[in-house]
């Protein structure tokens, strides 16, 4: 049985009338600005070689947690998803079984984001007019594939249709992106820039963290096995980066605790972990001092610093040893900020020239934690609701419990973090529409002007991520 596959114009809007109507209206003025998408995890390959996408299940299956965590969850193996195993263990070949078993549990996505970003790709990227299920994977499978090999779905075309300004992919300090090199030499003039992810380098719990440090010191020639050396190596490898258009820098790791050590105190610790000698509490220690040190950094080169911590990586060991990182593992943790952040607030918190975005994985700090901090300290700002709160209730709650305490200019906008490049639309559409639903509660409450509305929501979707990463 088939259904169709309508995207209501009023979604998420409110049911009342008065402040569905006010949305409405806000939403219409910013629905179609350009997109700026300042964080996420896109492969800059696709827009250096601008060549088709392979097949709807490498598109849309095997790069997206999102959808293949779920499936796990209700007991189909990643083998049959396709998804490639680091052992050598076989896995399904076939893209159209794959996508046939995915479509056979799509309805297991209702409710969540999830099936609202796909909903919204099929039915505006590839024209599909009926619900996908069993019946009507063949076609889906059909129609997509046909669509890939055709010029206006390569990559650098798609860019250009979802009216993205500009894109940010994320590296490794150890990556010698080469792909934005390509993309800048070969004269399209869509803007995709790279951001620094140094945790290779800077988490001793890292895989391969000493072989890590080695290839630190062959690509920028200075002495990673001294603490002067390492710091050298950072710094270029910063410069690096900035000179190939990174604005910002990321660090992902799985608490907000810094220090701020002595330099005497640094490179003793620094000697204990760079060969795996050190203790976990050292390697938490040299984590939370290294924030401190490109807390530092920032100042000096001006890259805007981004703060994912919160997240218990790679939860099933078993999953990560057979087929790496990135596949639906992760779990979030309380997270404490007060104390943690202290020692670097101390240090450069009160920069006017600093800018530090925090996110959380754990809502219950949003009012007593995260609000005041970024509602006193000028280097802080706030991230939107991030990865598993990347959702309607998710972006309610964070309006709802930030703004009374640090308002909305100490926030930046939306951004998307994702590795699904046909689905950053679709984000950037659910985050206008409820931003404007908050303001639209806001003017209808009489606690905002309209015209102020209308100058947020214009802030909102699009000015306050330029500004606060510097785009």
């Amino acid at each position: 049985m088939t259904h169709p596959l309508i995207l209501h114009p009023d979604r998420l809007f409110p049911a009342d009338a008065i402040t569905r109507d006010i949305a409405r209206n806000l939403y219409q003025s910013v629905k179609d600005l350009p997109i700026i998408s300042p964080h996420g995890h896109t492969d800059p390959a696709w827009f250096a070689d601008n060549q088709p996408f392979g097949n709807p299940a490498d598109l849309l299956i095997r790069p997206d947690h999102y959808v293949f965590r779920m499936l796990y969850s209700q007991g189909i193996p990643l083998e049959q998803l396709g998804i490639r195993s680091r052992d050598g263990t076989l896995v399904e070949q076939d893209p159209r079984k794959i996508w046939q078993l995915f479509a056979e549990h799509y309805y297991l996505f209702r409710g969540t984001p999830s099936r609202m970003w796909l909903d919204t790709v099929f039915h505006d990227v590839f024209g599909l007019d009926m619900q996908l299920n069993g019946n009507t994977a063949e076609e889906y499978y059909a129609r997509i594939d046909s669509y890939l090999s055709t010029p206006d779905f390569l990559p650098r075309a798609l860019f250009e249709r979802f009216n993205i300004e500009v894109l940010a992919t994320t590296e490794s300090p150890l990556d010698d992106l080469r792909h934005h090199q390509k993309i800048r030499e070969s004269g399209w003039t869509g803007r995709v820039i790279t951001a620094f992810r140094p945790d290779p380098v800077l988490d001793p719990e890292f895989e391969g963290f000493a072989d890590n440090l080695a290839k630190l010191a062959d690509i920028t020639g200075e002495d990673t096995a001294t603490w002067s050396g390492y710091l050298a190596a950072l710094r270029n490898r910063r410069a690096f980066f900035k000179e190939m258009g990174a604005t910002s820098t990321d660090h992902g790791h799985p608490t907000a605790a810094t220090a701020n050590l002595s330099d005497a105190e640094a490179e003793g610790l620094f000697n204990r972990v760079r060969w795996g000698d050190g203790s976990a509490a050292d390697a938490e220690l040299f984590r939370a001092h290294m924030l401190t040190e490109m807390a530092r950094m920032s100042i000096e080169d001006g890259l805007v610093m981004q703060i994912h911590p919160g997240c218990y990586r790679n939860h099933n060991t078993g999953i990560f040893e057979r087929f790496g990182r990135d596949k639906g593992c992760d779990i979030p943790l309380q997270t404490e900020y007060v104390q943690a952040l202290q020692p670097m607030l101390e240090a450069v918190g009160n920069e006017p020239n600093l800018s530090i975005i925090l996110f959380t994985l754990d809502e219950t700090s949003y009012s007593r934690e995260l609000a005041p901090l970024a509602g006193h300290y000028p280097a802080l700002k706030l991230g939107p609701a991030w990865w598993f709160h990347d959702s309607p209730e998710g972006m309610r709650r964070f309006r709802e419990q930030v703004t009374e305490t640090a308002g909305f200019y100490n926030t930046v906008g939306f951004n998307d973090d994702t590795r699904a490049f046909l689905s950053i639309p679709a984000r950037h559409d659910v985050a206008r529409r409820m931003d404007c639903v908050w303001l639209a509660q806001l003017v209808a409450e009489h606690r905002l002007q309209e015209y102020e509305a209308f100058e947020l929501a214009e802030d909102l979707a699009y000015n306050l991520a330029k500004r606060a990463y510097k785009l």
